[in-house]
């Protein structure tokens, strides 16, 4: 294939979604079904004009994640200040991804990475294959990729042409020498968009002219003396800010994933099901300008139109077609609505009536409510009212007035409903119900039932809001909340400046709907044998959550003062020691300089890469590789640690204390993570650093409530890697547990064939990075990366294991051939992970989801294992009337504000609980640390 005929399309699929949401609007595209489908069928106009007019040999559209990214990691507001994303999007993305793999194109994903890192990284690639490299988005951030075979291809919106841009075309656009210098004017100006603050006081013209005088930021920070007033003073202040927001704007080229020309090529689509789906959107257009099935007003003929995945040569101008397709029969049986289905909601007020209610709701089994609050923090909400419903399209609503004193009155007769252990209490996210009311004295007592876990368990990687549910499954839609207090925003009002009358119906219809879904979600619980999972970890989980929530964590702010001060100090000295090693003293901030001389003056490497810019890198996959011969390199990466864990732990957590309690109190997530794992946010504990030892010392200021408290810490000991060998019964690893042999020496030993005692520390490290690896289905390529060494060593490396564990390998492959035959994988508790790619003719989309098929029964067995660990030890906390309290869960660590004098009882007890959470045939190990603060105890 000639260079001319080797044209690849990355499209940015969330850039288009959102175009194609704004584009239609105003003019709604609603199918019979009350389907919004103006996403899809914008999204979709866009793919086949490209595949009609630009005939592209192979395509790929790439998705973002919800998973946090390494800019999130570097800078915790990053994109803190995004909008909801709207609903019709959200209905739209899991249909445009059916649509793209209909025609039989891969759709790409990877959590840790946005879509522009990994279209960057693969249009890299296929350049130096010889391809010509079009990336399809409006995002002006893609400037900074492009070059003489890459293209930033911005498609036609609002009368405005296709707009393909080169170096030139960028650097004319933004007015600068190269395109690199894109990355610097985002950094000066910074991005509202991703909340990328950038320096004060500079926007576009003026980053052009700064730039025009100083060629980047680093030399900007580095010449201040040649500004004046404000502005030097601004970038004297934050020019640090300004580099790190370069480094959030910068779109990575080195994400895990290669490019394979044979998983891109354009081919013909998978006509069943591109079918199946036009008709359940209604899309006849579409599927007459596809199939050519009796087309009307078409310029094309038939043999043409099929000529699009043939390689026939069409001529056509779809101009026409495209103006075809207006609203597909418009409201033609819509949504059900309050207005348009039956109900009977009532506002309830004054004692009498309050205690006829809770005479009723007293003698059911089951009683849905919802909360109505000032806020969504649970922390800061105040009451406004409560809703109950206990039969199908009925509900009660109790409006609370202003006052403390007489909202604590009406709890006091409501009390006896949510202390009642007999009444199942069912809720939409029922955690922020009960830490509402937690806050006002309230227990919420008896088995739970949240709607948003069910659902999560029927579809993991599923949308959850009540009003995605709703329309889903009872073809409802219902009463937005920015009808009562206004759009987001900050002149978005609260429900307490909204009159009750107008409240109620919405309260209501909330109660309502909720336990409407819970009645739909029970027999396909039951179909899918999900009963155990839901009633006996997630529900239980519920309260257990509420409670360490409530409880919170004290933080040292003295320690985290003096830790930022050291950190400060500590930067300066190491920074100072750079300049010793250097001979000079120079901008460390800046790569220009330092590439300048690490590998111009000191020479330490003869063959450094350079980018595109002409600049060596200086990144830290650079830096790691001359670190160990090298000190200076060592000394520039611990300077460039010392400066992130200052700014994005020491002196951000802080912020996070809550003033009425003097604590912290994180948000546990349930229903996030697809492997069942919880996550947290303000703030989130998974990213707390371990793995140096500065990092850790962040611990430090995790401390116990007072001085009759100290913290304890259980922490499960490779608990995946005793679960593997359970799962595949490998005699040699279930063997090396049971003894309590150090697994990853013993691993070393089996795969370098050396005794025991002669495996070398650097034999350990590879066994331990392939033990861990393997159960991510780690490639040679992968396992060559981690471990830094040629990919042939990799590769006989991961050989010598699979020889030595064959067992492992076997249940490998049957795992695989398990996902192949149900499309979906299962926990040890039977929490599904669906992998719906598994069967992908493409290799890529199929080998993202054999790791997946592979690793979710671990890692999702783990989740199970601690959460039913969490509940059995809350339950024996509770039983024992213990004063000690369970208050963190991080990874698979537990962490407690433990009583001094119930220290050696915990001891003794959790680790028994925890092990014996879920019996398998390998021993858990629990490690216990007790000390003044979590980093003593970890």
């Amino acid at each position: 294939m000639s260079k001319d005929n080797k044209k690849l399309f990355l499209l940015d699929a969330m850039a288009l979604i959102y175009r194609a949401h704004f584009a239609f609007s105003k003019n709604p595209r609603i199918n019979s079904k009350g389907l919004n489908t103006g996403v899809m069928l914008g999204f979709t106009n866009t793919l086949l004009e490209i595949l009609e007019k630009e005939k592209p040999s192979h395509i790929a559209v790439v998705f973002d994640t919800s998973a946090p990214t390494f800019r999130h990691k570097q800078f915790e507001a990053y994109k803190a200040n995004r909008q909801e994303q709207p609903e019709d999007i959200s209905i739209g993305i899991p249909w445009v991804k059916q649509i793209v793999k209909a025609f039989n194109i891969p759709t790409l994903e990877l959590n840790g990475y946005e879509a522009d890192d990994i279209i960057g990284t693969l249009a890299k690639q296929a350049e130096k294959s010889c391809y010509t490299v079009y990336m399809m988005t409006p995002d002006k951030d893609y400037g900074q990729l492009v070059d003489d075979h890459i293209f930033l291809y911005k498609p036609a919106f609002m009368g405005n042409a296709v707009d393909v841009m080169g170096p030139k075309e960028i650097c004319e656009k933004w007015d600068i020498e190269n395109v690199d210098q894109v990355r610097d004017i985002l950094g000066l100006m910074g991005d509202a968009v991703d909340n990328i603050p950038g320096i004060p006081g500079i926007g576009a013209k003026t980053a052009v002219k700064l730039l025009k005088q100083f060629g980047s930021i680093e030399e900007l920070v580095k010449n201040t003396d040649k500004l004046k007033g404000k502005q030097k003073e601004n970038v004297e202040k934050y020019g640090e800010q300004g580099i790190l927001s370069k480094e959030l704007a910068t779109i990575i080229q080195d994400v895990p994933i290669e490019y394979h020309a044979d998983d891109f090529t354009v081919e013909p689509p998978d006509e069943e099901n591109l079918k199946a789906l036009f008709a359940e959107l209604e899309f006849k257009t579409l599927t007459k300008r596809v199939f050519g099935e009796g087309v009307k007003k078409s310029k094309v003929k038939v043999d043409e139109q099929l000529g699009l995945f043939t390689g026939n040569e069409s001529k056509a101008d779809t101009s026409t077609e495209i103006a075809e397709q207006a609203p597909l029969i418009p409201n033609a049986e819509a949504l059900d609505t309050i207005f348009s289905r039956p109900h009977d909601y009532h506002k309830v007020e004054g004692e009498a009536a309050i205690g006829e209610l809770v005479n009723y709701l007293l003698k059911q089994k089951e009683v849905c409510f919802d909360t109505e609050t000032t806020a969504l923090n649970p922390n800061k909400a105040e009451l406004v009212g409560i809703s109950f419903a206990y039969i199908s399209s009925e509900a009660y609503y109790i409006p609370f007035p202003k006052d403390r004193e007489n909202i604590d009155v009406i709890l006091s007769q409501l009390k006896p409903v949510f202390e009642a252990e007999h009444i199942l209490k069912i809720g939409q996210n029922i955690k922020y119900d009960i830490l509402v009311l937690m806050n006002y004295g309230i227990a919420v007592k008896g088995k739970l039932y949240d709607t948003m876990l069910a659902h999560y368990l029927i579809e993991p990687e599923g949308k959850h809001s009540m009003d995605w549910l709703a329309e889903q499954y009872l073809n409802y839609k219902p009463v937005s909340i920015e009808s009562l207090i206004g759009k987001k925003g900050k002149n978005q009002g609260n429900m307490g400046d909204v009159d009750p009358d107008e409240v109620a119906p919405y309260a209501s219809e909330d109660a309502d709907i909720t336990l409407q879904l819970k009645t739909k979600f029970d027999p396909i619980i039951k179909e899918n044998k999900l009963e155990k999972l839901l009633l006996e970890v997630e529900s239980p989980l519920i309260g257990v959550l509420a409670a360490m929530e409530f409880e919170g964590v004290k933080i040292d702010t003295d320690s985290l003062k003096e830790m930022s001060l050291s950190l400060e100090k500590e930067s300066k000295e190491i920074e100072a020691k750079v300049y010793e090693m250097a001979g000079e003293t120079f901008n460390l901030a800046s790569p220009k300089q330092l590439g300048e001389v690490l590998f111009n003056k000191l020479k330490l490497d003869d063959k450094a890469k350079k980018t595109k810019t002409g600049q060596y890198a200086t990144g830290e996959e650079v830096l790691s590789k001359l670190a160990g011969e090298h000190e200076i390199a060592q000394a520039i990466l611990d300077f460039r640690q010392m400066v992130k864990l200052k700014s994005t732990y020491v002196d951000a957590l802080p912020a996070l204390i809550n003033p009425k309690t003097d604590r912290i109190h994180t948000t546990y997530n349930q229903f996030v993570a697809a492997t069942g794992r919880l996550s947290s946010i303000n703030p989130n504990l998974q990213n707390i650093p371990i793995r140096t030892e500065r990092g850790r010392e962040i611990r430090k200021a995790f401390v116990p409530r007072d001085e009759n408290h100290v913290i304890l810490a259980a922490d499960y000991s490779q608990i995946e890697l005793r679960i593997m060998a359970a799962f595949s019964q490998d005699e040699s690893m279930i063997e090396a547990f049971k003894q309590g042999r150090d697994i990853h020496a013993t691993t070393a030993a089996k795969i370098f064939q050396v005794p025991l005692e002669e495996v070398t520390g650097d034999m350990r490290r590879k066994a331990k990075t392939a033990n861990f690896g393997i159960i991510y289905g780690i490639s040679a390529f992968g396992l060559s990366q981690r471990l830094r060494i040629p990919r042939g060593e990799a590769k006989e490396i991961i050989d010598a294991y699979f020889k030595e564990f064959p067992a492992v390998k076997a249940y490998m492959d049957e795992c695989i051939e398990k996902a192949r035959k149900n499309e979906y994988v299962e926990t040890i508790l039977g929490r599904r992970r669906y992998l719906r790619d598994i069967n992908s003719r493409n290799a890529t989309m199929r080998g993202f989801a054999e790791r997946n098929a592979i690793n979710a029964p671990i890692q999702g067995s783990a989740a199970d294992m601690i959460k039913l660990a969490m509940i059995h030890v809350q339950d024996w906390m509770i039983k024992e009337k213990l004063k000690s309290k369970m208050i963190l869960q991080v990874h698979d660590e537990l962490v407690f504000d433990a009583h001094k004098d119930e220290v050696d009882l915990l001891k003794k007890e959790i680790p028994q609980l925890m092990g014996n959470a879920i019996k398998i045939e390998v021993p858990l190990e629990v490690e216990v640390g007790v000390g003044k603060d979590w980093l003593e105890a970890h």
